[in-house]
């Protein structure tokens, strides 16, 4: 619905016909509860998986900008290998704001990416509300500059398929976290797929992973950051990589679920004066409404995204920005489904409907980090300094 700067350049590797593949393959995953195997391979042989890596290294070249609008059209056809893909995204989008800014360290992820490596993204952990400034992971040296982690993930997206995970732990004395890219041949992990029968995004497939004594060598360990928040390069990439991605597929589903409600609009008609409800009040209202969200957010993601490509300098407004880009882009997409359904009617309730499916797709997007709690926190700490205790009240 909304035009970008790189249109033709992702129509030649996300072509319509691609995408359309995807779109009518998405409803029997999510009724089966299974993994996109064919989207995959599809989006591999179009080389979009290595789409950050640089021409000469055998990918795309593309950036923030480029990637971010590419995913808002996959989640507008399926949203749940959207996700998946996302994750394996999420590195490649680390390796390259790093590469922009100077820090070649992860170049090896891009490389091994346009040769065919998934990654996968092994961060969140149950019970963990301290995100990247924490682990819940034991990561033990092995006395040769390498680690062995044992703990367990959740939400491990693209489960069936990844050959490296990257992951974290904590030291044993509780001072640093420790970064690396673990091979799964390298053994030390097991999925467990009866953790995943989920209300929405069931094709991503993001089983619990549990790291048993997982060994990862000295080559392969890419930070070792003290405990606690920082601002090291990094936990910044991936703070900016994790959510601007994430508020991309959102984003598409709100595009896509607009036009269902458009489209809806055309083809119902009033019983009680035989026109369209596209010339009725209220539904003109409705997707007047909605159309005025969805400019915003399109404004919002594509100014920030942009903002990542040019390595533009927003100092201590960079994490309120992409925490409120990810925030609006969940609840936009939450208000366009519920606005499409209401123009759709009963026809929308209907379980095989696309609508139903996105309707329960939606609801996944406050379980990603930021959620609402958490980027109130941030954004009030923005503006308003830190919470003052009791004491500091009182003077």
């Amino acid at each position: 619905m909304f035009t970008s700067d790189h249109d033709e350049q992702i129509s030649h590797v996300l072509t319509t016909e691609l995408l359309e593949r995807c779109r009518e393959r998405a409803p029997q995953h999510d009724d089966d509860n299974t993994f996109p195997h064919q989207d995959l391979a599809e989006l591999q042989r179009a080389g979009y998986l290595s789409a950050f890596a640089a021409t000469e290294q055998g990918g795309l070249g593309w950036h923030m900008d480029t990637v971010s609008a590419a995913q808002r059209r996959l989640a507008a056809a399926a949203p749940a290998t959207a996700l998946a893909v996302n994750m394996h995204l999420v590195w490649n989008g680390v390796a390259r704001i790093l590469a922009d800014r100077g820090d070649e360290s992860l170049q090896f992820i891009l490389k091994e990416s346009a040769r065919g490596e998934i990654f996968a993204f092994g961060i969140s952990e149950p019970g963990n509300d301290e995100v990247l400034f924490d682990s819940m992971t034991t990561a033990t040296p092995d006395g040769s500059g390498g680690y062995t982690f044992t703990g367990t993930k959740i939400f491990t997206s693209l489960s069936p398929v990844w050959t490296r995970l990257g992951i974290f732990g904590k030291t044993p004395d509780g001072e640093q976290l420790v970064f690396g890219i673990l091979d799964r041949d390298a053994g030390g992990t097991a999925a467990d797929p009866n953790s995943w029968d989920m209300l929405g995004m069931r094709a991503t497939q993001s089983y619990a992973t549990r790291l048993n004594e997982a060994q990862v060598p000295a080559e392969r360990i890419i930070r070792h950051i003290p405990t606690g928040p920082n601002q090291d390069g990094l936990t910044i990439g991936i703070f900016a990589s994790f959510l601007t991605l994430i508020a991309s597929v959102y984003t598409g589903i709100a595009d896509r679920a607009l036009h269902l409600a458009v489209d809806g609009a055309d083809q119902r008609i009033l019983s009680s004066t035989g026109r369209a409800f596209s010339q009725d009040p209220v539904t003109r209202d409705r997707l007047g409404e909605a159309t005025l969200r969805a400019i915003g957010l399109d404004a919002q993601l594509t100014q920030v995204t942009h903002a990542i490509a040019t390595a533009k300098n927003w100092g201590a407004e960079w994490f309120p920005r992409l925490v409120a880009t990810k925030t609006l882009a969940v609840r936009v997409a939450q208000q366009q489904v519920d606005t499409a359904m209401q123009v759709a009617g009963g026809q929308g309730f209907q379980r095989r409907h696309e609508l139903s499916r996105l309707y329960r797709d939606v609801r996944a997007g406050g379980f990603h980090p930021s959620n609402e709690d958490s980027a109130r926190r941030t954004l009030a700490t923005f503006v308003l300094g830190p919470l003052r205790d009791d004491a500091d009240d009182q003077s």
